[in-house]
């Protein structure tokens, strides 16, 4: 009688772990799993997602006690978190709307599930974009943006928040937080030294994060002593490595120093501004690629560019001002750009080391010349490769800082439960080799897989 009660329950047991109802909405099977913080790599395993996040990860022996509706093999590719670009812009006015829409695709074709927009003027059609996303009812990476930059009295940059006397900080935190940003987005256009330490104050005070361009007329250290987060592109680190940084802050040179303070960086003193900014927790996104692209605009023809094909007129149209500017300064003799992108490679190890937080982004995006959306942020890996990181650390910042900056660990950054399902499965692997990020199997946001063939077909879609 026991035995038979046993048997009954292993049998009813059986049934029950290999029933035919989904527990997950997708399994996939037979996937090399790549933890990116160890460098650790699990072969033989399946993952489970039910809606847009991981329930579990469990080996291919396990295979009999699950099912799903539906299942893609990754024969045995690797499967790491999707990829984040931390600087990327929507812009150009109204007239361009569409155009910048259409490079949402770009972004998931090359396995970018998460943009960070770093400011423009067509917020209200960027905040409809990032909530159809999160919705399911647009295909495109996830998007967190600064909505329109804060900037002086003659803004470099149209859609730009004046931020001219004391009362224009509240001013325009309330329009941001109104507008409901997940951060703030400072610009150098004709911003004061005094009006940009004051929004750093103030965002702090209301919890809100900061990063962007700094007025040469401040020191990136005295906005750090006011709550700091982040800094886009190297300029302002550089100046503060630089021993003469205050006699030209004093001189009034503006950006007319950065000669003098790349031929003028201290070593020491740069170790003593990293530790500072490692103690801080201070965000650094390199934008390394572009510097690099638009150094050798006069002497490289972007006329034959696959992605060319991609980006619309009007866009194209904005690449112009950059190339003219390139061409003037190729026939001067000027080499500044190109001295500072050589500067910059010899910054972003001992930066890292450090303890720096380095994030991965691309400045994609109009009026920003041949630096196309997706492509351009396995570029940014490379030039970090070149620069020193190992193949690891490089993907760090591409898919673990991002999530630190925006406090949303417990969502991204990992192949494990409870955690988005966005990820990259790639055919080799990109811990030996970093050009392997472009070697994309498929691709999965928010639990959606899309094979190469998917992914052709959304491209077909946008193609000019």
């Amino acid at each position: 009688m026991r035995y038979l009660f046993f048997l009954t329950f292993a049998l009813f047991f059986l049934s029950a772990c290999t029933s035919s109802e989904p527990d997950v909405d997708l399994i996939i099977r037979n996937a090399t799993i790549l933890d990116i913080a160890s460098g650790d790599i699990t072969e033989d395993q399946m993952i489970g997602i039910a809606g847009d996040t991981i329930q579990w990860v469990r080996p291919m022996e396990d295979d009999g006690l699950v099912a799903s509706a539906n299942s893609f093999d990754a024969r045995g590719g690797f499967v790491m978190p999707g990829l984040w670009d931390m600087h990327v812009h929507f812009r150009g006015g109204d007239t361009l709307v569409r155009e910048n829409r259409n490079l949402l695709p770009l972004f998931l074709a090359y396995g970018v599930t998460t943009v960070r927009d770093a400011g423009g003027d067509i917020t209200p059609a960027v905040m409809d974009w990032k909530q159809q996303i999160t919705r399911g009812d647009l295909v495109g990476p996830t998007i967190f943006t600064s909505g329109p930059k804060l900037d002086g009295e003659r803004p470099g940059w149209p859609g730009s928040i004046r931020v001219v006397e004391p009362g224009d900080v509240d001013d325009a935190l309330d329009s941001l937080e109104s507008l409901d940003v997940d951060y703030v987005k400072m610009y150098d256009g004709s911003l004061s030294a005094q009006r940009y330490y004051d929004l750093i104050a103030e965002a702090e005070a209301r919890g809100l994060k900061t990063t962007g361009h700094m007025p040469m007329s401040a020191s990136i250290l005295e906005g750090i002593e006011r709550g700091l987060d982040g800094t886009e592109h190297l300029y302002y680190v550089l100046k503060a490595c630089s021993p003469f940084a205050d006699s030209l802050t004093a001189a009034g040179m503006g950006y007319g120093m950065l000669p003098i303070i790349t031929e003028t960086y201290d070593p020491e003193l740069a170790d003593s501004v990293y530790g500072i900014m490692a103690d801080h927790d201070v965000y650094v996104t390199p934008t390394m690629h572009i510097g690099e692209t638009l150094a050798r605009l006069a002497e490289v023809d972007h006329s034959d560019d696959e992605l060319l094909a991609y980006i619309g007129p009007g866009i194209q149209r904005t690449y112009q001002g950059r190339l003219r500017s390139a061409i003037r300064a190729a026939e001067t003799g000027n080499t500044s750009r190109a001295d500072f992108v050589a500067r910059t490679k010899t910054m972003l190890k001992p930066m890292y080391d450090a303890g720096v937080p380095i994030v991965a982004g691309s400045d994609c995006g109009p009026f920003n010349s041949f630096v196309y959306p997706g492509l351009s942020i396995h570029q940014e890996l490379q030039q970090f490769v070149d620069a020193g990181l190992s193949p690891r650390e490089a993907l760090e910042t591409a898919t673990r800082t991002g999530p630190v900056f925006f406090g949303r660990t417990d969502d991204y950054g990992a192949v494990a439960p409870g955690k988005m399902a966005d990820l990259l499965i790639l055919e080799r692997n990109p811990l030996e080799d970093i050009s392997n990020t472009r070697s994309i199997q498929a691709v999965v946001k928010a639990g959606i897989v899309r094979d190469q063939p998917d992914l052709d077909v959304l491209l077909q879609g946008v193609r000019y």
